[in-house]
């Protein structure tokens, strides 16, 4: 009888520790996110900066047909399977633009929940007014 009592107890004390981690793992954690920002700004950022990936979440055709000079293309339904591979680096600032704002923006929060920290979003390339090849 005292063995089960002790048990029962220790499975009590066993309980309470892991909702108290799942608790506390839950609670501390921001959501990941990524920021938006104009087409102004990310040109400004191209300008002043060489530390950024600038990434084009469109399709290959797309691509091929107009892109930003120097951008990188990994398709928006690509992402989370190529992200790691060719972002090695999870602090860069990640630039990320599509045709409208609607992939890059899907595109950017797959990063930001992947763990990239410095995602910023512009939108599409139809409202890009500056250089394109």
């Amino acid at each position: 009888m005292y063995k089960r009592m002790i048990k029962r107890r220790l499975a009590s004390i066993v309980g309470a520790m892991v909702f108290l981690l799942m608790v506390s793992a839950c609670g501390g954690e921001e959501p990941a996110e990524y920021v938006h920002i104009s087409a102004e700004e990310a040109k400004n950022i191209m300008d002043s900066s060489e530390d950024y990936v600038l990434l084009d979440v469109r399709t290959e055709e797309e691509f091929a047909e107009k892109h930003i000079p120097g951008a990188v293309l990994i398709p928006d339904t690509e992402i989370a399977q190529r992200a790691e591979k060719e972002l090695l680096d999870k602090e860069k600032t990640v630039l990320v633009y599509c045709r409208s704002g609607r992939r890059s923006k899907l595109a950017a929060q797959i990063l930001a929940d992947m763990g990239y920290k410095n995602v910023l979003e512009f939108g599409g390339i139809n409202d890009w007014p500056y250089e394109t090849e």
